[in-house]
């Protein structure tokens, strides 16, 4: 019964500091843009303008 009086504080402890967490990330802009960021992975970053490699041999 003693384990009571510290597991209660510690997850009320807890809880606010996940709280606070969350009302930075709400308050710093973190949760503004929720459609950008699962469609940026299907885009590629750099525009590749090079000609692909030719096909024959140095020799030929």
């Amino acid at each position: 019964m003693d384990i009571v009086f510290f597991l209660v504080p510690a997850s009320l402890f807890l809880a606010l500091i996940a709280l606070g967490a969350f009302f930075w990330s709400v308050l710093s802009g973190q949760m503004e843009d929720l459609d950008t960021p699962p469609r940026r992975i299907l885009f590629d970053d750099e525009v590749q303008n090079e000609s692909p490699p030719s096909l024959k041999k140095e020799g030929e």
